[in-house]
């Protein structure tokens, strides 16, 4: 082996005086440390957004619901909230009821989507997070107050302090609509979750709530926090056939799960793209092994006449191409390992130079570019591209093995 690498070295070194077939190997390089920057660093952001959906959207949005679907609301709640806490794929159960109606305010309109809580319970999902500590204050000393998301607020102008109402629809037994129940509210604050959240959620006490929607039990239907949210599906359908009421069962992925398929899909995307670019790069070391091979017959024939064998020859010219391969993957990894832990400062800096917006608060649920390192996105990437720069070197080492050093020589 060792012998395989001076030869690698010198065939390396004689390649380099031939500055096309430098250039090609210098390209090749280039193209696969790139490739495997590129592809580590958009992985990272993946998955930033992935954490960030975990933390700042499912921390509000219940990973499960389960609603009654009589009027009057889940029968002893407490009893059942009890029970369920017991299952270990549970860590907190609350009872809620959601108020869907318009919010008025000074003459405008705007769709609402009210979730009343128990205080006490609310911190758990983590909606004490998304709320100034002041208005949080305000909201837990006031029966009748109510947190906007700052879209709403933005929209009609509202301020902490206002009174707002909520026109409620009413719905008779014959399915005709009769005039609107209405309730009012003190503006406490806002909500700041990020995204179109903003625009239509808010949240209340729940006795006030339940009260406004004449649910008699005390509470519409049970909110879940599950130990793993991305098994919510599942867990919430054996929860709901095995609830002794009739009710209506559901999970985050109906509402937001396409966030979390776009995040996947991008991310079977990025690893396919990218890793086509460095298998693009690895047949430039194909092209300049192939070169190297025909410039090297005569000294090929040389080995094999001294007794080299084929072996020999093999290893020395996949070396010779690993070498260009290996070169590009650390500096890529390196870089990687670098820029991709600090990307969201890089983003944030050229974002104030430049005075532009890479993603827009009011658009997306966050605004700012999130990263998050993964060693085994790392080892992944680090992995395919050293292979394909194996099965790059195959081809050309084959070709020196089968060349006739009679031929080679008259040649």
């Amino acid at each position: 082996m060792m012998l395989a690498w001076q030869l690698a070295q010198r065939f390396r070194q004689a390649k380099q005086k031939n500055r096309f077939i430098s250039f090609i190997s210098f390209s090749s390089t280039v193209g696969i440390g790139l490739g495997c920057f590129v592809l580590i660093t958009l992985l990272s952001v993946m998955n930033g957004f992935e954490r960030e959906l975990t933390q700042r959207i499912l921390s509000v949005i219940p990973h499960g619901e389960i609603y009654a679907t009589e009027t009057t609301g889940i029968r002893h709640w407490q009893a059942q909230q009890h029970r369920l806490l017991q299952d270990p794929r549970v860590k907190t159960v609350e009872p809620y009821t959601k108020i869907t109606g318009m919010l008025q305010f000074k003459g405008d309109l705007k769709a609402v989507e009210l979730t009343g809580l128990q205080i006490e319970d609310a911190t758990a999902p983590g909606w004490r997070a998304h709320v100034q500590d002041n208005h949080w204050q305000t909201f837990v000393s006031h029966p009748d107050a109510v947190l906007l998301g700052k879209g709403i607020a933005k929209r009609l102008q509202i301020n902490p302090g206002d009174r707002v109402q909520v026109l409620i629809p009413t719905m008779t037994d014959d399915m005709s609509f009769k005039a609107p129940r209405s309730v009012t509210l003190i503006v406490a604050g806002t909500l700041n979750i990020g995204g179109e959240m903003d625009n239509y959620l808010g949240m209340m006490h729940l006795n006030k709530a339940s009260a406004a929607m004449n649910v008699d039990s005390g509470a519409q239907g049970l909110r879940f926090t599950l130990a793993d949210p991305f098994s919510a599906y599942q867990t919430m359908r054996d929860i709901g056939y095995t609830f002794p009421q009739a009710a209506f069962m559901s999970d985050w992925t109906r509402t937001q799960g396409h966030l979390y398929n776009d995040i996947q899909l991008v991310r079977v995307v990025v690893y396919i793209a990218l890793t086509l670019v460095i298998a693009v790069a690895c047949f430039n070391i194909v092209s300049t092994l192939v070169m190297a091979v025909r410039e090297k017959r005569a000294a090929i024939a040389i080995l094999k006449t001294m007794g080299a064998p084929d072996g020999l020859i093999r290893a020395a010219f996949v070396l010779q191409g690993m070498i260009n391969g290996v070169t590009g993957i650390v500096i890529g990894t390196l870089a990687a390992l670098v820029v991709a832990p600090n990307l969201s400062a890089i983003v944030a800096a050229v974002e104030g130079a430049l005075g532009i917006s890479v993603l827009s608060g009011d658009i997306y649920f966050i605004d700012f570019l999130p990263t998050e390192l993964h060693g085994s996105d790392v080892i992944i990437t680090v992995a395919v591209a050293f292979v394909l720069c194996i099965l790059a070197t195959l081809y050309p080492a084959h070709k020196a093995v089968q060349s006739k050093p009679a031929s080679a020589l008259n040649g």
